[in-house]
């Protein structure tokens, strides 16, 4: 792996991480403003072509399986 891949990974796996928290958080707290703007701001990421020129990886394929993840399905 180039560092230049190790690069990418490592700024979506931040996102994936924050993304998640967010999500957890939301559950726990649906008036939080502060995990609705970090899960907001997260899903413009993911559908940003910032994002894809970092990975081949659906970004709407990303968010569905966080979310199924968090919401334990």
């Amino acid at each position: 792996m180039t560092p230049e891949q190790a690069l990418c990974n490592a700024i979506i796996i931040q996102a994936v991480k924050d993304y998640r928290l967010a999500l957890k958080n939301l559950k726990r707290n649906p008036d939080s403003y502060r995990a609705k703007d970090t899960k907001d701001e997260c899903e413009r990421f993911f559908r940003s072509k910032y994002y894809t020129g970092l990975t081949d990886v659906d970004g709407e394929y990303l968010i569905r399986r966080l979310n199924e993840e968090v919401d334990g399905k």
